[in-house]
């Protein structure tokens, strides 16, 4: 129900710009522009152990960030075609050549069920799935696939450090019953909206390769930490 009230009512109330706030438009051409400077590699530091190779779009910063948050905590779920579009580029930039290597699976990490209670969405969820369709209507074949599920409850990761954070996710995710199958025959691409530390997607990562699915796993994102966005390195 919320989730709905939320699409209505984007559809009747006044709008502002996502990334900066200007009125009367949902993202302006400037803070679009912010997620199009074009994916790079991403690494943090320190890099958690098994966390595949991740690209991201853009720094986690001003109207990047501004976006993001707006679409996570805000509801602001319009911008999730946007967002989406960014997160297609880093897949691509990430996934290299096709070839005969089958389609590419976009598997998101899932929010946990209460922030996704409270916020009436998942976030990643939501944006993976946009691209997706943008791979798509680009001649890839892709599709989003939500078989991680959390298997236990975890702390809220705010004001955690790296370690902390990957003792409290250790374990966390597991693929459902049947995705083991559904992952067969194509290619895995972790995704998510954003990297700081690293330790959702290896978690992510780990519990894929629980399910057998290891070979040429890759990984991408809408932002990443500015300390983690290595702008020389593709």
């Amino acid at each position: 129900m919320r989730s709905w009230w939320r699409e209505i009512a984007g559809l009747v109330l006044p709008v502002a710009c996502g990334g900066c706030g200007r009125p009367r438009t949902e993202l302006c051409e400037g803070c679009a522009a912010c997620l199009a400077a074009g994916p790079r590699r991403v690494r943090p530091s320190p890099e958690p152990e098994g966390l595949p190779p991740v690209h991201a779009a853009a720094p986690y910063e001003n109207a990047v960030r501004a976006m993001l948050l707006a679409h996570k905590e805000r509801g602001v779920l319009g911008l999730a075609g946007v967002l989406g579009g960014a997160l297609a580029d880093a897949v691509r930039a990430g996934a290299g050549h096709a070839g005969d290597r089958g389609p590419l699976l976009l598997v998101p990490v899932p929010s946990s069920r209460r922030a996704t209670a409270g916020r009436g969405h998942d976030p990643a969820r939501r944006i993976a799935a946009a691209a997706a369709a943008e791979l798509r209507r680009g001649g890839a074949r892709a599709r989003m696939l939500a078989v991680l599920r959390q298997r236990r409850a975890v702390a809220d990761q705010a004001g955690l450090g790296a370690r902390e954070r990957q003792l409290n996710l250790a374990g966390a995710l597991g693929v459902v019953d049947g995705g083991r199958r559904l992952l067969d025959g194509g290619r895995v691409v972790l995704v998510d909206d954003l990297l700081t530390t690293g330790s959702s997607l290896a978690e992510a990562a780990r519990a894929v390769r629980s399910a057998g699915r290891a070979p040429g796993m890759r990984a991408a994102v809408v932002a990443a930490s500015p300390s983690a966005f290595e702008i020389n390195r593709n």
